[in-house]
């Protein structure tokens, strides 16, 4: 009787407590749909306000809605690069706009990005209203986006960063090693040194050669636009680096930042420039509340439309996605069918940020997109990265873009399989014992080493895909095979490197991309539709409890939340190299961020 009571009143909560949820998920559902319709509808921008814009925002290439909005006390809306883009150019000529203010802190987002919403505001200073920018804690990210501010202004208590670059990338053999688990790694190219951490302590020479070249372009473009914001020469500021600088004094002593002052301080001044009194309340405008305004304002053709495909993260050949921000086969080529059987539609620019992933999956993407090239120009614009994977499927466009501080190339391929069986054996007393009716019927496995013979069949396939690398880039760019070789070999690329080799066709944004797109198209008037269309955070929620336990999601946001991002992501890395055991990957030599 005892157990009957413990049993039915664990059931009984059970069914509470699945209750609530559901009852919680059917309110975030009608508040969601309230709060969408709502985030149709254009902001109220009020005279004498400003944008405001904040560097700690992670910004992704697709917007997002957020149903449980009501408990943020928000819009529902996070406007994705392209929209903030295009806010930043109604926000020039909007006169209800006085002017922006960045808030400085720290910066997720990659350089490329950074560039772009840069550039933007550059184009908005021509309009003669100001820019302010103030931080507290202000890395050398920040500043490189605060360089653009016509002042940019310290707290006095702050920390500030300014020491040069640095890369680092984590090394599991070591892990690997006191596991006893050996690693079984494939690779083709030099520079393919995304099997590294797997199988070294540090990084090879190749891999230094090529990190320090990628390091010296965005130290280049960081240090020239500092140069320019505090009008002093490039050699003082290499110089001002080797020395190092922490504290706000010094970055004023040094030109690096305006003036020390609080915020409230700052708020006066932007109160004068708004023509305010100091007791009025400053009318800040949020990026993501204006971005909704330019997204609803088009008065171009409905039957003319230029659409904007985002392929955004890694590429998997998954049928659902894993995580928010991820480019699966089916899902991509449904959109890019879509696209092709759309006449409304007459250009396609394909926006690519992703390190690349599945061969297997670039390839099926690849084909779709010649399909669809068939029919209407496709353009590429490149992003933050788009290397290996996320270089192979932009590589057949008719003309690629890209940023001179974009990730591209890695044009190589690599397959790793972990032998577990003497971790199993040794640590867990699990042993193994089989029947099989032919050689390599239990080929792949990871109880057990590969012979040779099995090697051999791995290495061939991996050489197999870098041979068709090879010849996908070489029929995309117009190249021999051997030249694509000696610019392949895994390595990566700046985009200001990559146009000097022929891996792009030019530098520039999103909108020289658009342009290009528009004048293959021969079209003067057309409307820009985005695809797919902005995510909703239930929606995502709701597919993950789908496939997978409340539990498991409630960890890895844990985890996250409790590591940070970049302890998060190694632990990620991990998990994908082991999921993708002995599948022939295109995916980025590397996981790093120059900080």
């Amino acid at each position: 009787m005892k157990q009957f009571f413990k049993m039915f009143f664990a059931s009984l909560l059970s069914i509470i407590v699945g209750s609530v949820i559901v009852v919680i998920i059917i309110i975030g559902i009608i508040a969601g749909i309230a709060s969408s319709a709502k985030s149709e509808k254009d902001t109220v921008v009020n005279a004498n306000s400003v944008l405001l814009i904040s560097t700690d925002k992670e910004i992704h290439e697709i917007s997002e809605k957020n149903s449980f909005s009501f408990l943020e006390n928000s819009n529902g809306y996070s406007a994705g690069l392209y929209d903030m883009i295009k806010a930043i150019e109604a926000a020039k000529e909007d006169k209800n706009i006085k002017g922006v203010m960045i808030q400085l802190g720290e910066v997720s987002n990659g350089w490329a990005t950074l560039n772009q919403l840069r550039t933007a505001l550059i184009d908005f200073k021509k309009s003669g209203k100001f820019i302010y920018a103030y931080g507290e804690v202000v890395p050398q990210k920040a500043y490189y986006l605060a360089s653009v501010a016509d002042s940019v202004f310290l707290n006095p208590a702050g920390f500030t960063e300014f020491n040069g670059l640095s890369a680092q990338i984590p090394f599991y053999k070591g892990l690997l090693d006191k596991l006893e688990v050996e690693p079984e790694i494939f690779y083709a190219g030099k520079f393919k040194s995304a099997t590294e951490p797997y199988r070294c302590d540090k990084m090879s020479e190749p891999n230094k050669v090529q990190i320090r070249a990628l390091q010296n372009e965005i130290w280049n473009e960081l240090i020239l636009a500092v140069a320019e914001h505090g009008k002093i020469d490039t050699a003082a500021i290499n110089n001002m680096a080797m020395k190092g600088i922490q504290f706000p004094q010094d970055a004023v002593d040094n030109k690096l930042a305006d003036g020390l002052r609080y915020i409230d301080e700052v708020e006066n001044s932007i109160r004068k420039k708004t023509g305010q009194e100091n007791t009025d309340k400053i009318k800040y405008v949020e990026i993501d509340e204006y971005a909704v305004n330019a997204k609803n304002k088009s008065s171009k053709s409905e039957n003319s439309r230029i659409a904007i495909l985002m392929a955004e993260g890694t590429i998997s050949d998954a049928s659902s996605m894993n995580d928010e921000h991820e480019i699966t086969s089916k899902g991509l080529c449904e959109e890019i069918v879509k696209l092709r059987n759309n006449d409304k539609v007459k250009a396609v620019v394909l926006r690519v940020n992703s390190p690349g992933g599945s061969a297997i999956a670039s390839e099926i993407i690849l084909r779709e997109l010649n399909l669809l090239r068939a029919k209407k120009p496709l353009i590429v614009s490149m992003g933050d990265v788009a290397a290996s994977g996320g270089y192979y499927i932009s590589s057949q466009a008719d003309s690629i873009f890209a940023l001179p501080n974009t990730i591209t190339g890695s044009i190589g391929v690599f397959a790793m399989m972990f032998n577990a069986q003497k971790m199993l054996n040794n640590k867990l007393g699990i042993t193994f014992d089989q029947v099989k009716n032919a050689p390599y019927a239990d080929f792949p496995t990871v109880v057990r080493t590969l012979n040779e013979i099995e090697k051999q069949k791995m290495q061939s396939g991996v050489d197999s895909i870098y041979s068709l690398f090879k010849r996908r880039v070489a029929i995309g760019r117009k190249m021999d095979v051997v030249m694509v070789d000696s610019i392949g070999q895994g390595r990566v690329w700046t985009g200001v490197d990559a146009l000097k080799i022929g891996l792009v066709d030019g530098l520039g944004n999103i909108d020289r991309a658009i342009a290009s797109a528009a004048a293959k198209a021969k079209l003067k008037d057309y409307k820009l539709v985005v695809y797919p269309q902005a995510t909703d955070k239930l929606e995502k929620l709701l597919k993950k409890f789908g496939k997978s336990t409340d539990a498991k999601t409630a960890v890895k946001t844990a985890l996250q939340e409790e590591i940070s991002r970049s302890g998060f992501k190694w632990l990620y890395d991990l998990k994908s190299m082991m999921k993708n055991n002995g599948k022939i990957q295109m995916a980025m030599p590397f996981s790093v961020d120059f900080q």
